[in-house]
């Protein structure tokens, strides 16, 4: 079994910018206060903190242990015992000091429960989040976070990491998420409305019925139906991908949002549901499933008889064919269409709100955009005419 290595550096300001150096051991293995390796020659600097490196599942992770010496390097030590007792198959209690828990050791134990409750893609959403943090903060101890921890991880998403306004509110309520499941709260962080990172909730964009027109001219026939089936169903990426041919309703034409627990795989918010197809997909889906092989339950399916998951990159092929700029095409863009035209038609938002497996009306709401077709123009030039 391999040795795990970690490497304590420390984060110093020098000419060229803040950078990550290795420390100065001293003869008897221990860190020499404030001194780190710069281009090769020693240097003494007081300030910054110091910082754990290590490569974990192929990426490197990054830690910060404070900024006392001894302390960062008796958490180095801790770290690759931990690391290799893992590698033992040793299952590995989170360490407390003074009887407060380690940061490190509840962001483990907190992403070891989202692993087994939560979707792949919100683990790793949590997962980026919380090693920002621990990147960001420089308390060893959960108990030891406080209001102006918070508010420094948020500029340093925005100033270091280069995360939009949305991404640092996205992730600062992650991580605010993470410490309310451990017994810190807002109130005891003194954490109020206003500190909480704000943006502004943009428009959705919806494609052009003449762009559409250009795309689908450029498709084959599978292609064809791929993309007509976003839009006239409105359904998410991961929705598409594992719908099924028995959720699917020929008679009736209408194609349901199921869970597939033989796959894994769950609706958000683990919400079914039924949404009506016009007649025009209902043909193109008979017609598709007379040409497939039936062993195979899903609707769109790798000739492996797994799920396709490269509909984005498609798209963007499509698109470059079709002599359309591939950066104004994306799948969520054909589900921001259906829901605008429907309520553009007239249907109410209720209805629409449970096509979209929506949990609550304010996120359909967004779609309620001002309808900017020739015909509204039309009935303008007739009032003011």
């Amino acid at each position: 079994m391999p040795h795990s290595k970690v490497n304590l550096t420390k984060r110093i300001k020098t000419q060229n910018g803040l950078r990550y150096c290795p420390i100065v051991e001293s003869g008897n293995g221990r860190a020499k206060p404030d001194y780190v390796v710069v281009d090769g020659k020693q240097e003494r600097h007081t300030e910054g903190a110091y910082y754990l490196e290590w490569r974990e599942n192929g990426k490197r992770r990054r830690l910060s242990v404070g900024k006392n010496a001894g302390e960062a390097m008796a958490q180095r030590l801790r770290k690759e015992a931990e690391l290799n007792a893992r590698n033992c198959g040793v299952a590995v209690v989170p360490t407390s000091t003074n009887g407060k828990r380690s940061l490190a050791g509840a962001v483990a134990e907190y992403l070891e429960e989202t692993m087994l409750s939560k979707k792949p893609k919100t683990h790793a959403a949590y997962s980026t989040a919380l090693a920002y943090f621990q990147e960001s903060c420089t308390k060893m101890n959960l108990e030891d976070i406080e209001r102006k921890d918070l508010l420094k991880y948020a500029a340093f998403l925005r100033d270091e990491k280069d995360q939009s306004p949305r991404s640092v509110a996205n992730k600062f309520e992650n991580v605010m998420s993470f410490l309310k499941s451990r017994g810190v709260r807002g109130p005891d962080l003194k954490i109020t409305k206003h500190d909480r990172p704000q943006y502004t909730q943009e428009e959705p964009e919806i494609y052009e019925r003449e762009d559409l027109d250009s795309l689908f001219a450029a498709c084959d026939e599978e292609e064809r139906l791929w993309f007509e089936f976003f839009l006239m169903t409105g359904m998410r990426e991961q929705e598409a991908m594992h719908t099924y041919w028995s959720d699917v309703n020929l008679k009736a034409n209408t194609v349901r949002v199921t869970h597939k627990p033989d796959r894994g795989w769950s609706p958000k918010a683990y919400k079914e549901r039924e949404i009506p197809i016009p007649e025009k997909l209902a043909e193109s889906l008979r017609h598709w499933k007379d040409k497939r092989c039936t062993a195979c339950p899903l609707v769109f399916a790798t000739k492996g008889s797994n799920a396709k998951q490269d509909f984005l990159d498609c798209l963007k092929r499509l698109a470059e064919r079709a002599k359309l700029n591939k950066d104004d095409f994306w799948l969520h863009k054909f589900r921001a269409t259906f829901a605008t035209w429907m309520l553009w038609s007239g249907v109410d938002l209720r209805t629409v709100q449970h096509w979209l497996g929506h949990s609550d009306t304010e996120s359909t709401m967004r779609y309620l955009k001002p309808n900017r077709s020739q015909q509204v123009r039309s009935k303008v030039n007739e009032v003011f005419a």
